[in-house]
Order: structure tokens, then C-alpha cells, then sequence
């Protein structure tokens, strides 16, 4: 496959700058009202320029969490098992009580969090009814076993798995993340589930230019007085300098959305349902999912690929949880019109 065209890396800046200007937005936003809200509740911030909201436990609460859905995670042992995700920047947050590390779940960002405020939270049949799950409870962080060409399996986590259904949860993550061509292309069904040129690629760059602001030291060495031998030498080494930075930037193949090609193969290999949550004020997520349905080559399993918003879900859940996800998160309930979007609106 051929990846080499100019517009491909600038439409991967495009790209990465449209993401980065929502997710943005988005993060700021939520961390005004976290910061609002966290009154009252046992908290800190992150240190840095954008600090976050994070969380400590308190005796039978958590403010990270909707109580009805904090009694319920402590109550089931699966769920409570995801307290144990350690915070991946806790070297950037202050130091919490003895005994004790930040976690994942802590963090007003937390998309893990959002999930589960919304799917532990009991008695919502008409969460149920919107997602057309019927009997059991979500596990959340399932491992896919997403079969390799190699016989082997990607066992990389799906955010939750509630009867056939697969679920994506996004709020304020950059995107769907990057892989290598030689990474997607390695799985089993990758070739008979898309059509591969239609997926969105890219060229990731794994090398650049050096400018001349990197080397001054190198390029302005000082050569001591020798006659025309010296000059020579010293002219000689800078005109190598420069052949360095002009070489060739290094590229290699690389797929974008790569989590939803993963969970579109997932869905395929074990015959369910997938679908996406994302916030309303992430239209990037939401034209990224559309770009890899366009790819997919059965019309059956596009009718089992859906998207859903948290505005969406905030319309079908207890009033008490909704008024908890409009302060937390400004997430504010709209009227869901397109839960199954496989084949259309």
C-alpha cells in the first residue's frame, strides 16, 4: 500500500490540531466545574499551567463518583477491582495520605469514571432499553483476545463489555491514537472486515530535520589558525553538518483511529455488538468513527457499529445522576435520534 503522499501528513496535522482544539476546550471546561464542585469534597489539584480536579475517598463516598454508583462499585467486587489502576500522573499531583497511591478513577478527566458513574448506577432499565442490553451486569476493562495472523491474540482492554454489547468511553482524550501499518495489518481479519484503502492513513514521522537552533556548538566550533588545510577542514565539517539536517524526514505507514479498528475486529471475532460513547462536544471523535464505518465491508456488522453521546444517555437516567453529570461534566440531556447509525441515520 502506498503511503506517500504529501496531503496525507498534513491532513495528520489537521487532524491532530482539530483534536487537540476540543479536547481542549473540553478539559478546561470541566475543570472549572470540578473546581466548583470539588467544595466540600476531599480533593487536589495537579500542579502545572491546566490543573486538574482529583479526588480522595472519604469514609462512604467518593466525589469523583454519583453516590448510588459509588455504593454500588464498593459493593460489587469486579467493579471495585478498577480502584486498583494507578493514576498514570501521579508524579504530577501532590502527594496523597499515607498509605495510600492516586488512581485512575480519582481524576475529574476520567473517562473509566464517566462510564461507570453511568452504568453502575442501579435501577436504570431504560439505560437498558437504549443500549438493547437485557439480562446481566457490565464488566468493565475486558480483555477482547483479538485474534493475530500470527495464531496469537491481542489482548488489549475494551472499556466495557455488558452482554454482546462492546463499549468505547471517550470524554477528553486526544483521539483514537496511532499505530503502525505493520501492527494493524497483523490481525487475522483485518483484510475481509475493511476495505483497507478507505481506512484513514498516515504517514507517522519517526525522524525530522535538525534545524540549526539544535547543533550551534557543532556548527560554530572554533579551528585554530593552519593555513589553507585547516580552512579547508573546518569548511568541510560544516558543510557536513548542514548535509545532516537537510536529510530526508523519515516516515513510516501508520493507520489513525486505531482503538476503533481494533474494537470494530473485536466485535467481528466474537460475533457483537460495538459501539462508541463520546461527548456532543467532541464532533472530531464522532467524524473519526464515521470514517472507519465507512470502511467496513459487511453491511451486517456495520448494522452492529453504533454511536451513542453521554447527552443521549443523560436523557434516560435517574434525575439524580443527571443533575450530577450536568454540574460535574456540563453534560446536559438531549433527545437520542441516532443510537443505531450502522446503516445510517
Amino acid at each position: 500500500m502506498a503511503f506517500h503522499r504529501k496531503d496525507e501528513r498534513e491532513s495528520l496535522t489537521e487532524m491532530a490540531l482539530k483534536s487537540s482544539m476540543y479536547a481542549t476546550q473540553l478539559r478546561r471546561e470541566i475543570a472549572a466545574r470540578n473546581r466548583e464542585y470539588a467544595r466540600g469534597r476531599q480533593h487536589v489539584e495537579s500542579y502545572g499551567a491546566d490543573p486538574v480536579i482529583v479526588y480522595a475517598p472519604e469514609e462512604d463516598r467518593h466525589g469523583n463518583f454519583y453516590d448510588p454508583a459509588h455504593a454500588a462499585m464498593v459493593g460489587q467486587p469486579q467493579w471495585a477491582k478498577r480502584f486498583g489502576k494507578v493514576h498514570a500522573q501521579s508524579r504530577a499531583l501532590p502527594k496523597p495520605e499515607a498509605g495510600r497511591k492516586w488512581r485512575e478513577l480519582d481524576s475529574c478527566m476520567s473517562s473509566d469514571a464517566l462510564l461507570m458513574n453511568v452504568f453502575c448506577t442501579p435501577a436504570t432499565p431504560a439505560v437498558r432499553q437504549t443500549l438493547g442490553v437485557e439480562d446481566g451486569l457490565p464488566e468493565f476493562g475486558w480483555k477482547a483476545r483479538v485474534p493475530l495472523k500470527s495464531g496469537l491474540f491481542d489482548r488489549t482492554e475494551v472499556d466495557m463489555r455488558w452482554g454482546d454489547l462492546l463499549v468505547e468511553a471517550k470524554l477528553t482524550e486526544g483521539d483514537f491514537q496511532l499505530r503502525k501499518a505493520e501492527i494493524v495489518e497483523a490481525y487475522r481479519d483485518f483484510d475481509e472486515v475493511f476495505e483497507c484503502e478507505q481506512l484513514p492513513r498516515v504517514l507517522l514521522r519517526t525522524a525530522r530535520r535538525k534545524t540549526a537552533m539544535e547543533f550551534p556548538e557543532e556548527f560554530t566550533q572554533e579551528w585554530e589558525p593552519g593555513g589553507e588545510e585547516a580552512e579547508a577542514i573546518a569548511l568541510a565539517h560544516q558543510a557536513e553538518i548542514v548535509a545532516r539536517a537537510e536529510r530526508p524526514e523519515h516516515y513510516e505507514a501508520a493507520y489513525a483511529h486505531y482503538q476503533l479498528i481494533r474494537n470494530v475486529l473485536a466485535a467481528y471475532a466474537h460475533g457483537r455488538s460495538f459501539c462508541v460513547i463520546h461527548d456532543a462536544r467532541r464532533p472530531d471523535l464522532r467524524e473519526a468513527w464515521f470514517e472507519v464505518l465507512a470502511a467496513v465491508r459487511s453491511a451486517d456488522l456495520r448494522s452492529r457499529l453504533k454511536v451513542l453521546t453521554w447527552q443521549e444517555l443523560a436523557a434516560v437516567v435517574p434525575e439524580g445522576l443527571r443533575e450530577f453529570l450536568e454540574a460535574k461534566y456540563g453534560i446536559k440531556p438531549v433527545a437520542s435520534h441516532q443510537w443505531s447509525v450502522g446503516g445510517g441515520q
